[in-house]
């Protein structure tokens, strides 16, 4: 339903019992299924031997009680997948196998890699097959080359993290029984690590450790890496870039409200993202506050917490509809968002509502929902956005095209307001956004707001196809085989 799609979810765990792990790493993939529902994956090792099983599909689709008992070993990792680069297809799912060097690797990957392209080229030229679309592949491809020839993985983590630019939160398996995890110099993307008597596990998200009773879970700083092994659990910092560029979508969106990134529950920045709109704009006669759900509700508590307005739940979810992406057509594509949502007239029927949702990217979804309440029979329908407008396309892992694409990114608030409907509209502040995370504005990554990118190559190609048609691509960015 949401315009913005999510980004991918990756675990590993390390016991130091011999149990078989899968079970754990299922659970963990359950509970970041938010951050990817195209495709499934578990790798284990056991014996020198091994197992990786993926498919397309929700977790509970890809495997079953006799799979993950047909997964031996103590060690092993998970993903959970939507395309950003690559294709939608289960060659491009992870995690992704290299058979050399360490008696092979095994890596799973969240984020986005901007020079991928270049990256690409040189492994084409150095004589190495590519089998995949994927950035995954590319990442997995240089860190066995700069792996081979070493013993410690500093010195190829660190190479690798000169080489690459882009968002990545990376965590792989080998052959000699290690887990290996590493995140970005600017820590776009989240990751969160726990280290017990028994157990080492690494998570996008902390929810995915907290379903498996891990509830001391820290976060690994950006640039650095975490290696467990025969002889220990060890943390170190690679490179620091000293900027941050945590996203701050992570936080508006991506992120379970349970989930705890830089040390905020995600759930209490939400509610401080309606406060602050609250304290923006004047709710006036508003007769009701609406969430679109799911992100949405916390930040309508928020709004009602400081308007004394109430709270209802006049829209309602079917969490039963498939994916939007498979319908074969555009028109049915738009009006599965009427199929997945549903109103309660008695809510809305003769009332002035606030509609409050997490963001506008398109503009189809926000003005569907528009439809919905008034045919509710809603006297009055305004809409505000936790979120500022969204201006440029985002680089490093969330699937927002080109600017042309973006309905703010050539329209005014008024524009917007006359496209999608409503009888007001209001957006999310940046000022706001930055009080209401926590954060200073030099540690998140504002780009698709401001236009402004923390790495060079983004910022080159933003620059350069400012006007680039609906539908083309940056040629950058186009992955080779």
């Amino acid at each position: 339903m949401n315009e913005t799609r999510e980004l991918c979810g990756v675990c590993g765990y390390c016991l130091t019992q011999n149990e078989d792990v899968s079970p754990l790493i299922y659970n963990s993939l359950l509970a970041m299924q938010h951050r990817g529902q195209e495709s499934a994956g578990i790798s284990t090792i056991h014996n020198g031997k091994i197992y990786l099983h993926r498919g397309m599909g929700l977790v509970s689709q890809v495997f079953n009680e006799k799979i993950l008992r047909s997964m031996k070993g103590n060690i092993g990792v998970g993903h959970v997948r939507y395309s950003t680069a690559g294709k939608s297809s289960l060659q491009d799912a992870q995690p992704y196998l290299a058979k050399y060097p360490k008696r092979g690797i095994v890596l799973a990957f969240n984020g986005n890699v901007v020079n991928n392209l270049k990256l690409r080229k040189k492994l084409y030229k150095d004589g190495v097959y590519l089998e995949t679309s994927s950035d995954s592949e590319t990442l997995t491809l240089l860190l066995s080359d700069l792996i081979r020839q070493e013993k410690s993985w500093d010195h190829p983590v660190y190479s690798l993290m000169t080489l690459v630019e882009g968002a990545y939160s990376v965590i792989l398996l080998t052959g000699e029984n290690e887990l290996v995890a590493f995140r970005d110099p600017y820590g776009f993307r989240p990751l969160s690590y726990s280290v017990g008597d028994n157990v080492t596990a690494v998570s996008s998200e902390s929810v995915g450790l907290n379903i498996n009773g891990l509830m001391d879970v820290k976060e690994l700083p950006p640039g650095s890496l975490l290696v467990c092994n025969n002889e220990g659990c060890e943390v170190k910092r690679i490179l620091d870039s000293k900027r941050r560029a945590y996203c701050m979508f992570e936080y508006v969106y991506f992120s379970r409200p349970d989930s705890i990134l830089c040390g905020r529950y995600v759930y209490d920045v939400r509610v401080r993202l309606g406060m602050e709109l609250a304290k923006t704009y004047d709710t006036g006669s508003a007769d009701v506050i609406v969430p679109v759900p799911d992100t949405s509700r916390p930040a309508a508590e928020g709004i009602s917490q400081i308007s004394g307005i109430p709270v209802a739940e006049g829209l309602i979810k079917n969490r039963y509809v498939g994916r939007t992406f498979i319908m074969p057509d555009m028109e049915r594509r738009r009006n599965a968002v009427e199929m997945k949502l549903n109103s309660i007239r008695s809510v809305l029927e003769g009332r002035e509502v606030i509609v409050v949702d997490d963001s506008i990217v398109r503009g189809i979804t926000s003005k569907r929902i528009v439809n919905i309440v008034r045919r509710a029979g809603a006297r009055k329908v305004r809409f505000w956005v936790t979120c500022p407008p969204i201006r440029s396309p985002c680089f490093y892992g969330i699937d927002m095209s080109t600017h042309r694409e973006l309905i703010a990114f050539n329209k005014s608030i008024e524009e917007i307001q006359k496209s999608i409907g409503a009888d007001e509209l209001r957006y999310q502040t940046i000022e706001g956004l930055v009080k209401a995370i926590g954060l200073r504005c030099d540690e998140l990554c504002l780009a698709c707001l401001t236009g402004q990118y923390p790495t060079p190559l983004a910022q080159q190609i933003a620059d350069k196809y400012k006007n680039l048609k609906p539908g083309s691509r940056y040629t950058e960015l186009t992955p080779i085989r």
